[in-house]
């Protein structure tokens, strides 16, 4: 199973909001949503948890793109405008350092017009045990 497919159908929080990631390569992996009305806060424009799993299933796939299995272990988020209804945004991820225990990366959340709604980085921790997948898509 390609590492795209085993996070789109495993990660099942991202799965229930309808995050999807559509490209993986090593270093680098893009996640895709469209905001619904259920991705709303109470201010009406998208919850920032939303915008922040997005980029968390893109940096996912980045950290454990190397095999060896990653988890997030401090990100930090910046909200630079809203998302509304309607839009469709992305987040891309892009390793900075591919450290052996802790690999760091940069995340920009976009919105379709290409316009920066957050930034994040993102650190992970290696664990001394294999992710394996067949390809990364």
């Amino acid at each position: 199973m390609a590492l795209l497919e085993n996070l789109n159908e495993n990660d099942r929080f991202a799965k229930g909001i309808g995050a999807q990631l559509t490209e993986v390569r090593e270093g680098y992996a893009k996640a895709e949503l469209t905001v619904k009305e259920e991705h709303l806060n109470g201010a009406g424009v998208c919850q920032g948890g939303v915008i922040y799993t997005l980029a968390d299933l893109a940096f996912a796939a980045v950290a454990n793109c190397h095999g060896t299995l990653s988890l997030g272990i401090s990100n930090t988020i910046t909200f630079l405008k809203s998302a509304q209804k309607g839009e469709h945004i992305t987040a891309e991820c892009t390793e900075l350092l591919d450290h052996h225990k802790l690999p760091y990366c940069n995340i920009e959340v976009k919105d379709e017009k290409g316009e920066l709604i957050a930034v994040v980085t993102g650190l992970a921790y290696r664990m001394k045990r294999d992710f394996p997948f067949e390809q990364l898509m």
